[in-house]
């Protein structure tokens, strides 16, 4: 059952979110065979990330708050808030999979 993961980060932590950005990716790659889509959330002009959305197929809740707090980010306290909400996938690619 997918749940979408909205992050949060902390005000002026960009720096912090560089340092631990490649055992963010290397997290993922890892968990690659749930993510149905993930990434950051974006300034207008593309330069400052400050959040992410992760798409994550997974059985409940709990292991979506399970999944997102072994995130290296969580656990290098970026966050400020983290919601976790259940989604409906009714498109994915463009293409209605209802």
């Amino acid at each position: 059952m997918p749940f979408l993961i909205e992050t949060f980060d902390k005000p002026d932590r960009h720096a912090l979110r560089l340092e631990v950005r490649q055992d963010h990716l290397d997290y993922l790659n890892a968990n690659v065979n749930i993510l149905l889509a993930c990434g950051a959330k974006l300034s207008d002009d593309g330069k400052t990330a400050s959040g992410g959305i992760y798409l994550v197929d997974l059985d409940n809740r709990e292991e979506a708050e399970r999944f997102i707090e072994a995130d290296p980010f969580h656990q290098a306290a970026l966050f400020t808030e983290v919601k976790i909400v259940r989604w409906r996938q009714a498109y994915l690619n463009r293409k209605n999979t209802l």
